[in-house]
């Protein structure tokens, strides 16, 4: 099933206003390259900023975006249509992930419905044929609406109390309600993939599933300056086994997908939008299977400001910034293959996460080995962008 490269699909739908980041491989410099993204082409602005992170550091980074004078380097659908691995000409520029020196970050467990699946997961220890009774028993005791209780408030440690009395009580719990968000690092530094692309799953998974979610984007000094979509692939089997398997569940070769741009923050998009965004969802199967959700920002149980806060403070820095995964509250529980046993991928999905000013972020299901290696990592940037400099005509 080939991946949609459609630029019109792609763009956000009011792009002639949007202030759009993108990054791309140059093959004729063997160097990634920071673009912007405009009404008349794609724009190599590296000469003024030589990274992602360098560019969303700036006091006005929109502004700087539009400012930068640049290379024009071709039109953004003849970089889509050379994206997939399949399609690509390796003599050809194609698009990356948007992002490169900024520290990938996640927040779980931050919308009441997945919380309850999270507790799920966990008593049902991975395994999916014990789902359903499980979510039956879970929901009579905890109940369906925990989505007004405020993290840490002195509501949500009654509702604690009540459940450890009840031995009911939860780490994912702990992390919905409580006091402290779950924060962790989802990926390394550059190994994101973006749009049009194939994701990865680890072939020892039996149930798992894609989480569509915005992505904010944060400046080492802790403003948050833009956003973006993000898919962060969860394997459920091997989070339910186990807590301590989360890095397992979740940092996998090409299992964090992020795109198709960075959409920075200016008089007419913000955070605001952010807190108001509609996620939509869909996978579509190889086999005819399709399934839509739908993740709603207006649900969530943490502020996005109250997350990045836990994440850059005084006891944490990012020099380089960093961008966070806000959560989702989609937790697939559709029936693919048997009765009971829910939603899980298969190789080929191709899964859309998609809002209005964002865009679409697309990419196809593969097996984790199968996806493309990841091989340019943080000695690779500095020897390209090194020799970018020495090659500067004078």
């Amino acid at each position: 099933m080939p991946i949609v490269t459609d630029a019109t699909f792609i763009l956000p739908d009011d792009f002639a206003a949007a202030a759009l980041m993108g990054r791309i491989w140059r093959p004729d410099l063997a160097s990634p390259s920071v673009v912007a993204i405009r009404n008349d082409g794609v724009f190599d602005i590296t000469d003024n900023f030589p990274t992602a992170s360098q560019l969303a550091g700036a006091a006005d980074p929109a502004g700087a975006l539009r400012a930068a004078r640049g290379e024009r380097v071709g039109v953004l659908q003849d970089l889509l249509t050379n994206t997939p691995p399949e399609n690509r000409d390796p003599t050809k520029p194609w698009l990356l992930a948007p992002i490169d020196l900024q520290v990938i970050k996640a927040a779980g467990v931050t919308f009441a419905v997945s919380m309850l699946e999270r507790v799920i997961e966990e008593r049902a220890r991975g395994n999916p044929d014990s789902a359903t009774a499980i979510r039956a028993e879970v929901t009579r005791i905890v109940g369906t609406d925990l989505s007004r209780l405020k993290p840490g408030s002195a509501e949500a440690q009654h509702v604690k109390d009540v459940l450890v009395a009840q031995n009911a009580w939860s780490q994912y719990l702990e992390v919905g309600i409580g006091p402290d968000a779950e924060v962790f690092t989802k990926a390394p530094v550059l190994s994101a993939v973006g749009t049009c692309t194939d994701a990865g799953l680890h072939p020892k998974s039996v149930w798992n599933n894609p989480e569509p979610e915005v992505v904010l984007v944060v400046a080492s000094d802790g403003r948050i300056v833009g956003a973006s979509l993000g898919n962060d692939v969860n394997l459920r089997d091997f989070e339910g086994r186990s807590a301590l398997l989360l890095s397992k569940a979740k940092d996998n070769n090409a299992s964090c997908a992020i795109g198709p741009f960075v959409r920075f923050f200016d008089a007419g998009f913000g955070l605001d939008d952010v807190r108001t965004m509609e996620i939509s969802l869909e996978v579509k199967g190889p086999e005819g299977f399709v399934l839509h959700g739908a993740s709603s920002l207006t649900q969530i149980s943490r502020d996005p400001v109250d997350i990045v806060a836990q994440t850059i403070n005084e006891n944490h820095q990012y020099p380089d910034g960093f961008v966070l995964f806000l959560g989702t509250m989609f937790a697939p529980i559709q029936d693919r293959a048997a009765k009971g046993q829910g939603f899980t991928h298969v190789e080929g999905d191709l899964v859309t996460v998609a809002t209005s000013k964002l865009g679409r972020l697309t990419n196809r299901m593969r097996p984790s080995g199968a996806c493309e290696p990841w091989a340019f990592g943080l000695t690779a940037l500095i020897a390209a962008l090194t020799r970018r400099i020495q090659n500067k005509p004078k």
